[in-house]
């Protein structure tokens, strides 16, 4: 017994303990909006953005998170403006602005000398989070999860049908430039903890797997939860006794878990066209 409660004597896993608890919730409240919309690229574009914000904010002194959300902002902005004044596709645009950020951003990080090490800005560092790290995920996550759950059906709403959505009144513009604000908002709550790169795991792997449990997306929600604090609980804790990082492990936790629902929704539909072959 002692050897299962192991993990939870040391300060530093019960720290990674609270902040997968508190970013669990926003990124697969999140992840939903996303898969329904398909705006998994812009997760990820707006993750990988980040980072010349980072490098900036370093440089002149001011909290990292005002540097990240900032250009994550920029990113999303650049996007929908290039996507609605071009012939180019919106997933084309997004590609070549994320790349050329995180491209920006490299190069930035190359000319500063810092203590901050590269590892813990794209793969994070969620084993050496401290109290300020979970105060401020703390507060972030807890004020995008109220806007979301409080806004869940304008949101949903206006990511089946935007033009029905304006139609009853509702503020599309402000919806679609909010829920960008959000992720923004979300990807640094997570920046501490898994990195640029691996927040777009959380933001997008739940979601996918709620999508395929159930048809229902009041059940989505709770069930995106619930998968993401089961991964991540298991993830921090496993990486623990295979020596592992946990945000990495947490994400092949919530690969393998959408996998194994994949291939039943696939038998499952593949036994529920062979019934109706049958009846027919």
């Amino acid at each position: 017994m002692d050897i299962l409660l192991q993990p939870f004597q040391f300060a530093f896993m019960n720290n990674a303990f609270i902040m997968l608890a508190i970013i669990a919730v926003p990124t697969s409240l999140l992840s939903c909006y996303l898969v329904l919309k398909g705006w998994s690229l812009m997760g990820d574009a707006i993750s990988h953005a980040v980072l010349p914000g980072v490098v900036l904010a370093y440089l002149l002194h001011i909290p990292l998170i005002i540097g990240a959300f900032v250009a994550g902002m920029v990113c999303a902005l650049a996007t929908g403006f290039l996507s609605q004044n071009s012939r180019v596709k919106q997933d084309t645009v997004m590609g070549i602005v994320f790349s050329g950020m995180f491209g920006f951003g490299i190069v930035l990080y190359t000319k500063i000398t810092t203590d901050v090490h590269l590892d813990h800005i794209l793969f994070g560092n969620m084993l050496g989070v401290n109290s300020d790290d979970l105060l401020t995920s703390g507060l972030i996550a807890g004020f995008v999860s109220l806007v979301v759950i409080a806004k869940r059906r304008d949101f949903l709403l206006h990511a089946f049908d935007p033009i029905q959505a304006k139609a009853v009144g509702l503020p599309v513009g402000l919806l679609h430039y909010g829920l960008l604000a959000l992720i923004s908002l979300t990807i640094v709550a997570t920046l501490s903890a898994v990195g640029i790169i691996l927040s777009i795991g959380l933001l997008i792997t739940p979601g996918a797997i709620a999508f395929l449990l159930t048809k229902r997306f009041e059940r989505m929600l709770p069930i995106a939860v619930g998968v993401t604090m089961f991964s991540g609980f298991a993830g921090v804790y496993l990486s623990f006794y295979i020596d592992s990082a946990p945000a990495p492990t947490i994400i092949l936790i919530l690969t393998l878990i959408f996998i194994v629902v994949f291939v039943r929704s696939g038998i499952m539909a593949r036994r529920q066209s062979g019934l109706d072959q049958c009846n027919s």
